[in-house]
Formats: structure tokens, C-alpha cells, sequence
């Protein structure tokens, strides 16, 4: 038996040896990590390999000596990475909807926040000052706490727009670039018209106007101001 747990503990000390060159760059990196400003979670990255491979080491050392609940830990550890990589949100992690919409009242610049269905987070701000990116942001940070932030989408909207670009809703999931949804998460039109549609109708517009003859008066100009004209 004895001779058993000097082996298990020579494995866990070769292991440690020969690894300990990955943790500590890894080390070093989380360290850079917790300087850097305060940002959403990100999920849909490849697999960060140091500290996959600090997670493997530490799975192992834990076995060869053991432990097993510091093993299992790892492993979850690893298995919760490769998750978020896949963009699946965390389903033993779900943000409680009464408690997100206390903490997002809260935020500087929120008139109102509603659930628009179990995914979609409706945000109305009081002004173009809070109508941004960095507002949904901001929302995120402030659920993080309560769950896991992969299965929200946050629609900004300005309450005091008073045209229609300003009334288009900016919409994120909390944790991928704009116009990612996560792993079965569909994409919800929240606008009557949708970015795209208004874009496409700006254009046919300007367009229409600069072939329009251009009025002088008794007078008409085609193409526009500068060229020649001739009696209506």
C-alpha cells in the first residue's frame, strides 16, 4: 500500500515537473487578463491550449494523488470551455428574468426593461447618449452575476427618438460579435423594418431624387443645378 502511494505521488511530481513551463506562461496570461479593463464575457474563441493544458495537468496530478473532487473540478473546468467555444449556453446557469430586470433598472440612462420572450432583454434608454454598443455592454456586466450571459440577447432601444434611425433597436447577445446568435438561439426581428430594409429604401430614395428634374421657378433643370436649362 505504501509503496502504491509513493508511486501515485513520483507520477504527480513528474507530471508537475514537466509542465511547469505551460503554468506558468498561463499563469502569466491570467494575471495580464485581470489588469485589462472590465469586459463582457466572451464566448464562440477557440480553445485557449496553456490553459487547456494547465486544466490537464491539473486533472492528472489530482487523480495521481487522490483527489478526485480536484479532478472532477478540471474537468468541468475543461468541458465548460469547450462549451463556450461551441456557443452553448450553460443551462445549469440560467439568470433568474425578476432579478435581471432589478439589476438593469438600476444602470444609468434605463427608463424601462422588459422580457420580450425567455431570451431577448428589451432596453429603453432616455436619449442617443445611451443608445450604443457600449450601453449593451454595460447591461451584461450587470447580469453576469446572476447566471450564465450566453443565453441573453440585449435590444437597446432610444424611448426619445424622434426620427426613424434613431428608433432602430441595437441588438447583441451578451457574449458574440453583432448578428451572432448562440447555439439554437434564433434571431428575432424586434424593428416593424429591420436595419437592412430601411438601408436599401435610404438609397432607392437618393437615388430617385438625384434623377428628378430640378425646378428654377418657369424653369426646369435635369440632372441638377449647374446644367443646362430649358421653359417648363
Amino acid at each position: 500500500m505504501k509503496n502504491g502511494i509513493c508511486a501515485h505521488r513520483a507520477v504527480a511530481q513528474a507530471i508537475i515537473a514537466s509542465s511547469s513551463t505551460v503554468m506558468v506562461n498561463a499563469c502569466g496570461r491570467e494575471a495580464e487578463d485581470k489588469r485589462a479593463p472590465s469586459w463582457p464575457q466572451q464566448a464562440g474563441q477557440p480553445l485557449d491550449p496553456a490553459k487547456t493544458a494547465v486544466h490537464i495537468v491539473g486533472a492528472h496530478v489530482a487523480a495521481a494523488t487522490g483527489n478526485q473532487k480536484g479532478a472532477e473540478t478540471h474537468v468541468r473546468e475543461i468541458v465548460g470551455d469547450m462549451r463556450r467555444s461551441a456557443r452553448v449556453p450553460d443551462v445549469t446557469r440560467p439568470i433568474n428574468r425578476e432579478s435581471a430586470l432589478a439589476a438593469v433598472r438600476t444602470l444609468p440612462g434605463v427608463r424601462s426593461v422588459i422580457w420580450m420572450d425567455r431570451e431577448n432583454l428589451v432596453v429603453m434608454v432616455d436619449g442617443q447618449g445611451h443608445h450604443s454598443v457600449a450601453k449593451i455592454d454595460e447591461v451584461c456586466l450587470a447580469l453576469e452575476p446572476l447566471g450564465d450571459t450566453l443565453a441573453v440577447v440585449v435590444n437597446v432601444q432610444d424611448a426619445t427618438a424622434t426620427n426613424g434611425d434613431e428608433a432602430m433597436t441595437l441588438s447583441r447577445n451578451c457574449q458574440l460579435p453583432e448578428g451572432q446568435r448562440a447555439a439554437f438561439q434564433k434571431k428575432r426581428q424586434v424593428d416593424v423594418v429591420d436595419r437592412e430594409t430601411r438601408a436599401s429604401r435610404s438609397i432607392s430614395v437618393l437615388k430617385a431624387r438625384q434623377r428628378a428634374p430640378v425646378q428654377r421657378g418657369l424653369f426646369f433643370c435635369r440632372g441638377g443645378a449647374g446644367h443646362l436649362c430649358g421653359k417648363a
